[in-house]
This record gives structure tokens, C-alpha cells and sequence, in this order.
């Protein structure tokens, strides 16, 4: 791609987030394109259809979150590195307006332009809580696909508007039914259960 096309395709790429995060994902494609000084046809040529301009937008986001879990795979304890990252990812979805039900289906259809990226990014999760697991810093009867459920949960919290203030609150409701006692600091007891009711 040369430079200019590269600029271009940035530039419609950094309006659209803005777009976005104040609107969600159903602003207008026309929209868009005014904001970023381009014709419709314009930004349609980079972005053909409003799932590819999202894919483009949210795969470097995902990317990022990968990169994170990597990261914290790496370091930290494995229940710290788990909860931190949670947190980042919901924060993120949050941030991004219905993206949480696009992220949702796209986990399940093979066929969308978001599938790769939010299975990775499911996998990236699922490392992380299986390395919680093997530490026994978590519960060992939920999965990656619990844990991908759970971040879009939260988001959609974080969505509502007079649900939002009590998504802080319910995250940490949620990560201590994640997190054993012994990854909270807690003395271990035999009676302490984490079965599913």
C-alpha cells in the first residue's frame, strides 16, 4: 500500500473510532466519511462494507489485548495477571458502543470478518485462566468460552447507562467467584466451594 493510501486509510480508521466511542457502532457510514473530510465513496473504497471498516478498526484493538495477555502471561501472578486483564478488556469493549454484540456473534460465526480475531482473543483469555487454574488461583470448572461470556456480560454493564455504576462493583463480585482464596489472600478452608448453582 503506498504512503498516501496508508495516511488515508489511518486517518478514516481514527475518525471512525472517535465516531464510535461517541455514537457506537451504528453511526453512519456517511457520517464517517463527512467527519473525515472524505466522500462516501471514498472511505468505501478502503472499508467496502461497514463490518470490514469494523473489522479493521477492532481487530488492532483485539491485537492489542492479545499482546497484553502475552504480556502478562509472562509476569505477575497468574491470578493478578487474569483479573488485570479482564478488567482491560471490559474497559475496552466498554469503551467501543455495541461492540460487545457484535464481538458475541461474530465468537460464533465462522463466516464474519470479526471471527478470527475475537477467537484469538477468546484464546488469549483462555491461557490466562488456565494458567490461574494450573496456579490454583481459579476455579477449574469454567472455561475460555465462560471467560469470553463473562467479559461480554460485564460490557454490556458498562453499556447500559443506569447500569454502569454498578459495573465496578459487580466486576469485583465477578472476579472473586473467579478467583479461588488462595488467589485473594485468603486463608484456604475445606469447606469453601465453587460450585455452580
Amino acid at each position: 500500500m503506498r504512503a498516501d493510501a496508508r495516511k488515508n486509510r489511518d486517518h478514516l480508521l481514527a475518525t471512525a473510532g472517535t465516531a464510535i466511542v461517541e455514537q457506537g457502532v451504528d453511526v453512519s457510514l456517511r457520517d464517517i466519511a463527512r467527519r473525515a473530510d472524505v466522500g462516501l465513496a471514498t472511505l468505501l473504497r478502503h472499508f467496502p462494507t461497514r463490518e470490514a471498516l469494523l473489522d479493521a478498526l477492532l481487530r488492532t484493538s483485539f491485537d492489542e489485548l492479545t499482546a497484553m495477555a502475552d504480556t502478562l502471561e509472562a509476569s505477575g501472578s497468574p491470578g493478578e495477571a487474569l483479573t488485570s486483564w479482564l478488567r482491560d478488556c471490559i474497559a475496552w469493549t466498554t469503551e467501543y458502543r455495541g461492540a460487545v454484540a457484535l464481538m458475541a456473534a461474530a465468537i460464533e460465526d465462522t463466516e464474519s470478518a470479526l471471527h478470527a480475531s475475537c477467537a484469538t482473543l477468546r484464546a488469549a483469555g483462555a491461557r490466562l485462566l488456565a494458567r490461574a487454574q494450573d496456579a490454583g488461583a481459579a476455579r477449574t470448572d469454567i472455561d475460555g468460552a465462560d471467560l469470553f461470556a463473562l467479559v461480554a456480560a460485564l460490557a454490556w454493564l458498562g453499556d447500559q447507562p443506569s447500569l454502569a455504576p454498578r459495573s465496578e462493583r459487580l466486576f469485583d463480585v465477578v472476579a472473586g467467584a473467579i478467583l479461588t482464596s488462595t488467589a485473594l489472600g485468603e486463608p484456604s478452608s475445606e469447606g469453601h466451594s465453587h460450585k455452580t448453582g
